[in-house]
């Protein structure tokens, strides 16, 4: 940890301390202890939002459902089966981390307004429980005579002990985007393709991203059942769910902060109006349009527009030492494999449509090989199945010796596959450090090892771009050329056996394409081998000494540059012209 996120994290502690100190030791009437122990549980489950929206991109409509069971199960656990309250608090985060990764890995393939759909469904249908099923929720009665834990029965006592859990989990959560689970699910948001590339696996990050977004739920609900000593069905509907998500929006849907925030606001406003309930509406339009007019001006929530004012002075400081050259130590399975790609009768039918026709092909140790073809001759089809974003419909792919044909695209990272894109895809909310490093991290990089090993790793990539002094900057402030630099490096970090280019020249002016040229000389100077599809005919035959043509998805070519271009067939397929036309000058 940085002398900087010491001094950060010291802060923290220290208000911390004094916040809980004030909670349990400033005399207070009991109505205002229950507004602070609501907005203390509150903020734990909002909390959890920001982890599964915030942090990941993920919708969920049904934060009050596990908000539910975890105070159901302090509830039933100390009135009805008079367990202890940390025992029952325990159970009831163990039944929301199951059902927040059951509903995860059931819908989690799904995405936008399906995963809305299918919470909202969740929500209503645990409420129904809760309503109906009376021998063990009491019902619609709801359950009575909930306790707290020995030695904090008074209410101050009690809410002391919420706002240190609200410290604690909130900078276990301000903490998380700077952990390996943190970086991934803010891949995942930015860019699911670029994230199973870059090594991550999308499924496993959302499903843990849902189930930590529900265990805080759990926690948060035990903890308002223990402040009540009341629960009932209507505490947990569906309209708390959206109150959770309105908290989250408002306040700043990635930050703890803004959770606690937003949370705050939506409880202490209404509060602090009532005295305008006199007047019929006057409240409730106030109310309504001091939320409208935050969400209209302040669109990443009050703790986004904040951050967004103070960020220049929040920017870390400049590296000092210089990083170390860049190291590429490609992986093969056997020493007698003499081919880094071996593709044979790969086919990738849609429906009807053969996009991979029955093509084969292979790429030696360390060569530059292009793949061209006009467009709509399955080039970039077949990128995709050899990076397994595409299941193949028949036909095999060994990358360095291994057969990679059924892995799944962060599997693939993981046994020595780089990619780039043609539309580049890089972690918009990062910065281009943080990019790279997203690139280095996945399993199976021999050369990447603690976060300080990766970070130097990251430097070494983007110092072997041109890049490194401008490390902690975000990646929008760069320039189209320079992001798709970015996107090599990120690639380079990983140590690939085979670095898969999807048109690395398109949109580059010829200053860039020749800075281009020289630095995929450079990367297959250090032997790392490189498949290249691009349109740009003389950095092709600058840089690769092998091509493979493909036309209508079948091969229609393979070999050295200069025999292969000099094909009639290849000629008239792809450029349509004569053999003596100069068409690659």
């Amino acid at each position: 940890m940085t002398r900087r996120a010491l001094a950060g994290s010291f802060a923290f502690v220290l208000l911390s301390v004094l916040a809980v100190a004030a909670a349990t030791l400033v005399p207070m009437q009991d109505y205002t202890v229950h507004i602070l122990v609501q907005t203390a549980t509150f903020a734990i489950a909002v909390f959890g939002l920001t982890v599964v929206l915030g942090l990941c991109g993920q919708i969920n409509l049904a934060q009050a459902a596990f908000f539910g069971f975890g105070a159901y199960a302090v509830g039933l656990g100390t009135a009805d089966l008079h367990l202890n309250f940390w025992i029952a608090l325990a159970m009831g985060a163990a039944v929301t981390l199951v059902m927040g990764a059951f509903l995860g890995m059931t819908t989690l393939r799904l995405g936008g307004h399906y995963l809305a759909m299918v919470t909202i469904s969740f929500q209503q249908i645990v409420t129904l429980v809760m309503v109906n099923w009376i021998p063990v929720t009491h019902g619609p009665d709801g359950v009575g005579s909930i306790q707290r834990p020995p030695g904090l029965q008074s209410s101050q006592a009690f809410l002391g002990m919420c706002v240190a859990a609200v410290a604690l989990i909130g900078y276990l959560v301000w903490r998380l985007p700077q952990t390996p689970i943190g970086r991934a699910m803010r891949a995942v948001r930015d860019n699911e393709l670029a994230a199973g590339v870059a090594g991550i696996n999308v499924y496993k990050v959302k499903v843990a991203a849902f189930a930590l977004a529900a265990v805080l739920g759990g926690i948060g609900g035990g903890l308002f059942a223990g402040g009540f000593a009341y629960v009932s069905p209507d505490q947990f509907s569906f309209a708390e769910s959206v109150v959770f998500i309105t908290m989250t929006l408002l306040g700043g849907v990635a930050s703890p902060v803004g959770a606690l925030i937003g949370t705050g606001l939506l409880i202490v406003l209404p509060e602090s109006l009532r005295f305008l309930k006199s007047v019929p509406g006057l409240y409730l339009a106030i109310y309504g349009l001091a939320i409208i007019l935050i969400i209209r001006y302040m669109p990443d929530g009050i703790w986004g527009f904040v951050q967004h004012r103070v960020r220049r002075w929040l920017a870390p400081p400049p590296f000092t030492a210089a990083p170390a050259e860049l190291v590429l130590s490609p992986a093969y399975q056997g020493a007698e494999t003499a081919a880094a790609l071996e593709v044979r009768d790969l086919a990738k039918h849609f429906g009807g449509v053969k996009a991979v026709d029955q093509i084969s092909f292979s790429v030696g140790r360390g060569e530059v090989h292009a793949l061209i073809g006009p467009n709509g001759s399955g080039k970039t089809t077949t990128l995709n199945v050899l990076s397994g974003i595409y299941a193949a419909t028949s036909g095999s792919v060994r990358l360095g010796g291994r057969d990679v044909t059924a892995l799944p695209p962060h599997a693939r990272t993981a046994a020595g596959l780089g990619r780039t894109f043609q539309n580049i895809r890089l972690f918009r909310s990062m910065t281009a450090l943080e990019n790279v490093v997203i690139g280095a991290e996945h399993p199976g990089n021999p050369l990447a090892g603690g976060h300080a090993a990766l970070v130097e790793r990251a430097r070494s990539a983007l110092a072997f771009v041109g890049l490194e002094a401008r490390a902690n900057e975000p990646v929008t402030g760069f320039s189209y050329g320079h992001q798709r630099l970015i996107e090599i490096a990120r690639a380079l970090a990983g140590n690939p056996t085979l670095l898969l280019l999807d048109e690395p020249a398109a949109g580059l002016n010829p200053t860039e394409k020749m800075e281009l040229r020289d630095l995929l000389r450079r990367i297959a100077a250090k032997g790392l081998t490189i498949l290249i599809i691009d349109h740009d005919m003389t950095l092709v035959t600058e840089v690769a000494a092998r091509i493979t043509v493909l036309n209508f998805g079948r091969r229609i070519a393979d070999g050295g540059a200069a025999e292969v271009l000099a094909q009639p067939e290849v000629i008239a397929a792809y450029l349509g012209s004569e053999p003596d036309v100069p068409a690659f000058a």
